[in-house]
């Protein structure tokens, strides 16, 4: 992942709880609460973030996750984290 728009992170992060998780790309909206909605759980948290830090080339720090409760929340995270790896670059 490079620097893209929320949407584009969206939709990126619908294939991928697709390919990881089975779950239907409609159900992943930026409302969707990861445990409650989306039925995941903490094993299920870890693999996804070890799939984000693949894609992304960035470490992320279990602290980062603690505040992650919505789909949105993982995609702000992974703006942010693009951007401060744009900035970083330059």
């Amino acid at each position: 992942m490079t620097s893209k728009t929320k949407n584009e992170i969206l939709n990126e992060l619908k294939n991928i709880f697709h390919e990881l998780f089975e779950l239907n790309p409609h159900d992943v909206t930026l409302e969707a609460r990861l445990y409650e909605d989306l039925d995941l759980d903490s094993i299920d948290a870890v693999d996804l973030i070890v799939h984000l830090q693949s894609k992304t080339d960035k470490k992320f720090k279990p602290e980062e996750f603690k505040s992650v409760k919505t789909v949105a929340d993982v995609v702000d995270l992974i703006e942010q984290e693009l951007s401060n790896k744009k900035n970083e670059a330059q």
